[in-house]
């Protein structure tokens, strides 16, 4: 057959195209009334779509195009619809600085594939928040033809990895375009080589996501595929897709005008920016060392890795064949810029670390929850030599969840009962959320069990399909089918399958389990889903191990493994489940969200304390594993924390969840889920998330930025030549006299005064640019020591070259502890201690 292809479109009348325009904005998916006028056009055709409204309305018959021109009430619901998107739109942006936020990552619904997991979730939901608190941002990141996998099994439950391509025409992204009418592109060097990159943005809102896309003519078949995989390919290609989202991002923002402020990286995978910031700034005419300044006064850094084997990292001889010519450019030797993202900077052995990279060039770094950033500070302490890791100047913003994005639609309008009129501009406000309690218990037990109900009748929907295209017998689909009890305890795991979260857990004692899940007249019921990564067999060995699980006649109906977990997976999941489980080995556990999203709904959390859950428990609103480890042998610890969730399952959360009145409502329950709703829920919404931000990092570093730009970057240049001044002149401070008291013969006293003179020879130092202090420390074993108290001298007198400090202190202490005089540089413009990390012990 000879066959030629045709396009037709679809052509809207006038009256139904406010439909287009909404669809090519991504609010409609936050927007209870946008997303029920999209369900009513077609509701099967909708889900079968992925909920992609660009796609429905492409491919919408032209009889049911007629039949909505001609429904007057529909016309209604789609006008007051386009009213609310004027109007929210019509808002003027707030006071603030203009931010761009990159990311290689971003979760914003399951139609768009340009994330794998929590990482972009929680970009996502920044963005929409971005969106809905109309602050001064964009975003940049990379547009995906395949994205992350979908997610098959296999009968044996090995994982089968699938890449449908992404139709962009059915995608709501627009090219962007030059006055003239082309597409805006952007040049990448990579290896020699220049790679065209295409501009799309995606509207979020009010704000905008700004995406390169290398999949087109302009390139050779090597470089369309950089925008093809989301953490595909090999350590090379993680390379040059960094090298695309830094430098192709940075061009991609000078090319459409755009002047940031403050950039904050999302990781270290856009650390490369930096690079390519420094590059413009010494073109421009400052000096590596002054360029190096202006970078760092408006770069903040976001790690969401615990461990150090998570931060991505490149052979030197890799990163040669990429980057050589940079240094060139930006007046420095290879070694000085491969330097930049080593910690020790003359070992040639090390591999080059994005985040080493990534913290060198940034003025402000967090973790991502209270104990990852002190898990961070360990983590990073050999950077700062002279320094204990609870000096280190890494921060934290507890990580949180957009509540449209992922509250129950049926208990927004609950909770909106009694929580007033435009509550959600206040959010975070506990004393709103306590409002819950005026909640009849019984109205909303009753609207969680409808939402347990829809999720168990999608789990039947779901297995039934999955179990009849992997071929497993009928009369095992069946089985497993007919004992799924809308009546059970359902308890919910869903994450990214990794070792470190322990999926299997539960498995350590099947006897134990058989007996738990198998009562008569308590039911409980676990659901599983997560992807586990293309290279990480671990994983993969986890959700077989569960779905064979699920198979024995003992398990079946109370232990499910759910494929192909994605964004709507999530929401009937966090909406429906009685209890959210999560068991990552500790202190592994960066933040995690899904808890989060499944508080808002007043699903119960029962979790090791580590992450977000650290912060956030309550004994009153949910249950805990401790965090301290009590045996350093894993396979010990593992049998330990199965022991305490059996524990804990048989002898508190079962009996309290079915001990019930004559009404059929357990008061105490429902007491657990008020509590998590009024006491946790509010302290996780994004909202909370992005005025953290702007307090502790974006405002100071607006501030920073302004101050070192002014006057062609007078301060910038001036505080680098500070730096290159100390940094010559540091190794010839020798210390002059040392007047202290005498700790080798005497005790101190509790109550008496330690006093200390100290003369130190400045080396052409000013005495003003220096700050001795002494630091109390406590051994707790021989390798680590803990800052008690640190306390400035006084400077006494300066002569020349010769600076007295002086000191007289009460410690207000008692017991053995460890002291040191450490001497360090102190400027107006340092931000914190490590900014030049010279020090100096007397």
């Amino acid at each position: 057959m000879k066959l030629k292809r045709i396009y037709i479109q679809n052509q809207l009348p006038a009256v139904l195209s406010p439909l287009q325009r909404l669809s090519h904005n991504i609010w409609w998916s936050w927007n209870f009334a946008a997303q029920d006028l999209f369900h009513q056009i077609d509701p099967e055709r909708f889900r079968e779509l992925n909920y992609n409204p660009v796609a429905l309305l492409e491919t919408l018959d032209p009889a049911r195009i007629n039949e909505l021109a001609a429904d007057t009430a529909f016309i209604e619901r789609l006008q007051a619809v386009e009213k609310a998107f004027d109007a929210y739109l019509a808002v003027p942006k707030k006071a603030g600085p203009k931010l761009a936020y990159f990311s290689m990552e971003y979760g914003l619904h399951i139609s768009l594939k340009l994330y794998s997991g929590g990482l972009g979730v929680l970009a996502g939901d920044y963005l929409k928040e971005a969106s809905d608190s109309n602050v001064d941002l964009f975003a940049v990141g990379l547009l995906y033809r395949y994205g992350y996998f979908n997610q098959g099994l296999s009968m044996n439950g090995d994982q089968i990895h699938l890449y449908p391509a992404q139709k962009f025409t059915q995608l709501p992204v627009e090219p962007v375009r030059k006055a003239d009418g082309n597409w805006l592109k952007v040049s990448v060097p990579i290896q020699g080589r220049i790679v065209q990159a295409k501009i799309w943005k995606l509207p979020i809102g009010r704000i905008n996501l700004y995406l390169l896309d290398t999949d087109h003519e302009d390139n050779s078949q090597d470089d369309r595929a950089l925008t093809h995989m989301l953490y595909g390919g090999d350590n090379e290609h993680r390379l040059k897709q960094e090298i695309l989202l830094g430098i192709g991002g940075v061009r991609a923002i000078e090319a459409m005008g755009l002047a940031p402020e403050v950039y904050h990286l999302n990781e270290g995978h856009a650390g490369f920016l930096s690079i390519e910031r420094l590059k413009n700034f010494v073109a421009g005419g400052l000096r590596f060392p002054e360029a190096v300044e202006a970078v760092r006064a408006s770069s903040l850094y976001t790690t969401h890795t615990p461990v150090p084997a998570g931060h991505d990292h490149f052979s030197e001889h890799l990163l040669r064949n990429y980057l050589y010519n940079y240094a060139q450019e930006l007046g420095i030797t290879w070694e000085e810029f491969v330097a930049l993202g080593r910690k020790d900077p003359h070992n040639p052995g090390e591999d080059f670390n994005m985040s080493n990279l990534s913290i060198a060039l940034s003025q402000r770094v967090n973790g991502v929850s209270k104990l990852h950033g002190e898990v961070s500070q360990e983590m990073f302490t050999p950077l700062y030599p002279g320094y204990t890791p609870n000096e280190v100047h890494i921060g934290y913003v507890t990580n949180s969840v957009h509540y449209p994005t992922w509250i129950a639609h049926e208990l927004h309008e609950l909770y909106s009962t009694v929580f007033g009129k435009d509550w959600l501009a206040d959010q975070s406000n506990k004393d709103i959320w306590r409002n819950i309690h005026k909640i009849d218990d019984k109205v909303l037990f009753e609207a969680r069990h409808r939402l347990k109900v829809r999720l168990l009748d999608y789990v039947r929907e779901k297995l039934k399909a999955d179990m009849q295209r992997r071929g497993e017998s009928p009369r095992m689909t069946y089985d497993i089918l007919s004992k799924i009890n809308n009546n059970a305890l359902v308890l919910g795991f869903a994450r990214r399958f990794a070792t470190y979260k322990r999926a299997t857990l539960l498995f350590q004692n099947e006897e134990r389990l058989k007996a738990l899940v198998n009562r008569a007249d308590q039911p409980v019921i676990f659901l599983f889903a997560g992807k586990a990564h293309p290279a990480d067999q671990g994983g993969q060995d986890l959700i077989r191990r569960i779905l064979h699980v699920s198979k024995k006649p003992e398990f079946a109906g109370k232990i499910i493994f759910l494929e192909d977990y994605n964004m709507e997976m999530a929401k009937l999941l966090t909406q429906g489940v009685d209890i959210w489980l999560n068991t990552p080995t500790r202190p592994l556990e960066a933040s995690g969200t899904s808890g989060m999203k499944a508080a808002l709904n007043g699903s119960v959390n029962f979790s090791v304390l580590d992450g977000w859950w650290a912060e956030g428990y309550r004994p009153d609103a949910g249950w805990a594993l401790p965090l301290e480890r009590t045996y350093q042998e894993q396979h010990l610890q593992n049998e330990l924390d199965a022991e305490l969730i059996y524990h804990t399952m048989e002898e508190e959360i079962i009996p309290t969840y079915f001990q019930r009145d004559a009404t059929g409502i357990s008061s105490k329950w429902m007491h657990y889920v008020k509590q998590i709703i009024a006491e946790v829920a509010p302290t996780f919404t994004m909202k909370r998330m992005m005025d953290d931000y702007y307090e502790r990092f974006y405002f100071p570093l607006a501030k920073s930025q302004q101050a070192t730009s002014k006057s062609n970057y007078a301060k910038a240049k001036a505080y680098a030549a500070w730096k290159e001044d100390l940094r010559t002149k540091w190794s010839g401070i020798e210390v002059l006299d040392n007047n202290t008291f005498d700790t080798v013969n005497y005790a101190l006293p509790v109550g008496e005064t330690f006093n200390a003179e100290i003369t130190i020879d400045t080396n052409g130092i000013d005495a003003s640019s220096l700050l001795l202090e002494v630091c109390f420390y406590q051994r707790l074993t021989e390798e680590k020591i803990e800052l008690r108290r640190v306390e400035a001298f006084e400077l006494k007198k300066a002569t020349g070259n010769k600076a007295t400090f002086a000191l007289a202190l009460d410690p207000r202490l008692a017991g053995v502890y460890e002291y040191g005089f450490r001497l360090r540089p102190q400027h107006e413009l340092m931000p914190h201690a490590q900014d030049l990390n010279l020090v100096f012990w007397v």
